[in-house]
């Protein structure tokens, strides 16, 4: 079956891609394209999917490097392939040709960036942590000290957990406003004492406040389309045992 790979305008020239779960190796509750190995999915097919997805974009699996992500602000400057424990951050960024920077999702935001001119990408795993700790800000400003320039860059945030499916507490909330009052406008009332939270306007809103180019968001929610995406928060609504991961690209 052919990959289902999501790009964006905002990126064209850069090879990238945003994959859906389609077109993989892996069966029961994985399956289809699942690139997690930190799921429980049989790990050959999780390497044959990292490789069908690794091909797509032209290169081999040993190009495609990763982090050990951890909802943190954290970025790393890569100059080639990673030897190794993997680094503990959310961030990705380099200047190296025939590198890929990787993103695992299962509805937080994979959020891939391009200066195309200076030659220079990053990648960024945005959950709702991430953007409290200036994740998206963080990868910019490296970015910027490895040859980019902010008015040049273009970001694109990949399929994402929408507003309209993630309910969220009080506390939640709370939270949020603790660190900026105008993060409220990125909620809306729900259910009883429920609030539905935009997690893809916010991450939009941090890119701008950057000072980038243009960011866009594709438009896609992993919760609300269970044939093309794994979500983390539908799989629990179903009380399954885990659930796959998608995986978003981008390479020079």
């Amino acid at each position: 079956m052919k990959l289902d790979i999501i790009t964006h305008p905002l990126l064209r020239g850069t090879p990238h891609g945003f994959f859906g779960r389609r077109g993989g190796a892996s069966s029961g509750i994985f399956a289809g394209l699942n690139c997690g190995g930190g799921s429980s999915d049989q790990s050959e097919a999780v390497a044959i999917n990292r490789a069908r997805a690794a091909q797509a974009l032209g290169i081999g699996p040993e190009a495609v490097v990763g982090v050990h992500q951890v909802h943190s602000g954290d970025v790393v400057r890569v100059e080639g392939p990673l030897a190794g424990e993997r680094p503990r951050a959310d961030g990705m960024v380099t200047a190296a040709p025939g590198i890929a920077l990787a993103i695992l999702t299962a509805d937080c935001a994979p959020v891939l960036l391009a200066d195309r001119e200076a030659g220079v990408i990053g990648a960024a795993h945005a959950g709702w942590k991430g953007l409290l700790a200036g994740i998206l800000e963080t990868v910019v400003d490296e970015m910027v000290a490895a040859g980019a320039r902010r008015e040049r860059i273009n970001a694109v945030i990949g399929p994402t957990i929408s507003q309209r499916a993630y309910e969220v507490g009080p506390e939640f909330l709370d939270a949020f406003a603790v660190e900026d009052p105008e993060n409220l406008r990125f909620f809306a009332n729900g259910e009883g004492d429920r609030y539905l939270f935009d997690l893809p306007g916010m991450g939009l809103a941090r890119l701008r406040r950057a000072g980038i180019n243009e960011a866009a968001w594709t438009g896609h929610c992993t919760y609300s389309d269970p044939e093309r995406f794994y979500s983390y928060r539908r799989s629990c609504h179903r009380g399954e045992a885990d659930y796959g991961r998608l995986i978003s690209m981008i390479r020079l």
